[in-house]
């Protein structure tokens, strides 16, 4: 962000050791085990500079060295790894009928990874902050008992954010102007680490960029099924000038569809959302009441869909189409490399994805290679794993840990 009220000013020295510092984790992480040689030949930096940000990396607890290795000229070197014994980054996710935590170290090891039952949807903002904190306090000390510093917390929720942590609007779980962000921060008792808070596709792309097949794809969509879209162009994420960017689930796609809860009709959320196509493919699914725990369902249109009920593919079908030609739109307007479909998308691939590739094959106006759409496989704890490798972004951008 550029400002006018402040004068700019020369970058010191500490500036570019943190620089320095985040090049050399960067390059271990890619590239790992490798030398203290190996780095200054890969980033440029020079012998001497290396090793001492080498040094102070180990010492801080964020690389170790591992072993010698013999294959090459000359002397064996002292191989180096990112150091996942000391630190961790929290990530939860707040779903229509879950939430999920996960610890991540920085070596991207999942330390720890639970979920809860909880139905978001109708327990509202108070009790499913409290929640939320509970199941924080449980990672936290586990984490914490077994000798790790937790660095940072960051949750996903499934609407748009603001700077503050702000939830302006989720309606998947029924939220206006929640303050996330702070209400968590009171929950915990400044627990003396930073909290934030962002909309589940944005860290859900971002733990695709980082730990899924397509990691390091520097054109990246995730569709998660619900309102919004994580969106990575140039290898950055792509938030807009107030944040809010990715906000798909209203995009218009058949003009005389269902009823959305927008007040519109035909919106992607209402035609290919989790509620759109329980709904469709299983309608005695509300007959014994409201839907609050959609993995069940979810699981039963798998079984039908094997066994090769007609109406339930003929359905999945149908939703494919839809779902391809909101693919399109964006295809045609961002030129991704790859789009993922994640949550109940991801779960009902196999049947929706031959529908999806076809339409995109006759509608998109790009020029062939047609764009990739595959289904993620990092589950329902995608943006909770998101969430804990954003909580680790200052140390990896070259800011060592307090003492």
């Amino acid at each position: 962000m550029i400002s006018i009220d402040r004068p700019s000013r020369t970058a010191d020295l500490s500036d570019v050791r943190v620089a320095n510092r985040a090049a050399v984790l960067r390059h271990v992480r890619l590239h790992a085990p490798c030398s203290r040689a190996d780095v200054a030949a890969r980033t440029g930096l020079n012998k001497a500079t290396v090793s001492s940000l080498v040094g102070e990396l180990i010492e801080h607890g964020l690389l170790r060295e591992t072993g010698l290795t013999e294959n090459r000229v000359g002397r064996p070197a002292t191989m180096l790894v990112l150091d996942g014994s000391r630190y961790v980054g929290l990530g939860l996710r707040i779903g229509a009928d879950e939430l999920v935590v996960v610890a991540v170290d920085l070596a991207g090891e999942r330390v720890l990874i639970w979920r809860r039952a909880f139905a978001a949807a109708t327990a509202g903002p108070d009790e499913t902050v409290a929640a939320l904190a509970a199941l924080a306090r449980r990672a936290i000390n586990r984490v914490t008992g077994a000798g790790r510093t937790v660095l940072g917390l960051t949750v996903g929720v499934p609407g748009p954010v603001d700077a503050d942590g702000l939830v302006p609007a989720a309606p998947a779980v029924g939220w206006r102007n929640v303050p996330l962000a702070a209400a968590l921060r009171r929950a915990l008792r400044d627990p003396g680490f930073p909290i934030g808070v962002d909309t589940d596709a944005n860290l859900a792309v971002s733990a695709e960029l980082r730990h899924g097949p397509y990691a390091g794809t520097a054109d990246l969509v995730y569709l998660t099924g619900g309102p919004t879209a994580g969106v990575v162009s140039g290898g950055r994420l792509l938030r807009g000038g107030r944040g809010f960017a990715g906000e798909i689930g209203h995009l218009p796609v058949l003009p005389d569809g269902p009823a959305c809860g927008c007040g519109r009709r035909g919106c992607l959320a209402a035609l290919v959302g989790v509620d759109a196509v329980v709904r469709r493919l299983l309608p005695d699914a509300t007959q014994d009441g409201p839907i609050t725990d959609h993995l069940p369902e979810i699981e039963r249109i798998q079984v039908l869909a094997r066994a090769g009920d007609d109406p339930v593919r003929t359905g999945l079908t149908e939703v494919g189409r839809q779902l391809g030609r909101a693919v399109c739109v964006l295809v045609d307007l961002l030129d991704p490399e790859v789009v993922v479909l994640g949550g109940h998308l991801a779960a009902l691939a196999p049947w929706l994805l031959p529908a999806v590739r076809a339409e995109l094959a006759d509608r998109t106006l790009a020029p062939p290679p047609v764009v990739r759409v595959e289904a993620s496989t990092l589950g329902s704890e995608a943006s909770a794993l998101g969430g804990a490798t954003a909580a680790l972004a200052t140390v990896e951008a070259g800011q060592l840990p307090a003492a």
